[in-house]
């Protein structure tokens, strides 16, 4: 089973430095489902940091279809909220690329934008608030999407956000908008008990 990680820098698993770790490294989810499949399947990660999900889909082609795995995991969305995209434009990208790997027989799997949280932009509540709402606005697409498409989708936002509020908690991010350690093996977990958990019988944390 051959099985790619495609996004932004949420699947490159970009981490930013810290004070317990000064510099930039990654710690991608695809790594883990890797270690967890041993033997039983081959994970390539194709992410890149910073991408819009119209760049996605420009290179979805060459990283994906002609690669011809049997799953793809499908992650973006975040950089282009940031930027002020519509949702809806995003919306009709991720959409694009889950029907073409529909068309190449691949099975596409689709995980929802996390939210963010505040320390990383000043605590400007306005903006805060706004782009939560653009998020749960897209997630609710995604997930309406794939409950009528009968595909695979993992609710990442909703997993790693902050019930009271709806901030990305900090426990699962050292910068308020990208992954930690621990959020990253949260989105591997997830993945692992959704997709191969009763397959393979390894025992679930989550």
């Amino acid at each position: 089973m051959n099985i790619i990680c495609f996004g932004d820098s949420l699947t490159v698993g970009y981490q930013s430095p810290t004070a317990e770790v000064p510099y930039y490294h990654a710690t991608p989810y695809g790594e883990l489902l890797q270690a967890w499949l041993g033997e039983k399947g081959r994970v390539l990660i194709r992410g890149v940091n910073g991408e819009m999900t119209s760049e996605m889909v420009r290179r979805f082609s060459w990283d994906v279809l002609q690669s011809q795995p049997d799953i793809v995991i499908i992650l973006g969305g975040t950089n282009d909220l940031g930027a002020g995209v519509e949702s809806e434009a995003i919306f009709t990208n991720l959409v694009t690329l889950y029907e073409q790997a529909k068309t190449a027989s691949i099975a596409p799997v689709a995980i929802t934008v996390p939210s963010l949280r505040g320390a990383r932009h000043h605590d400007d509540q306005d903006f805060l608030s706004t782009q939560i709402e653009c998020r749960m606005e897209l997630n609710q697409w995604l997930m309406n999407y794939c409950h009528a498409s009968n595909m695979p989708c993992i609710d990442l936002f909703t997993k790693t956000s902050e019930p009271e509020n709806r901030w990305l908690a900090s426990e699962y991010s050292n910068d308020g908008l990208h992954l930690s350690s621990k959020g990253y093996q949260l989105l591997a977990q997830l993945l692992w008990n959704h997709l191969w958990a009763k397959q393979y019988c390894k025992s679930s944390e989550t």
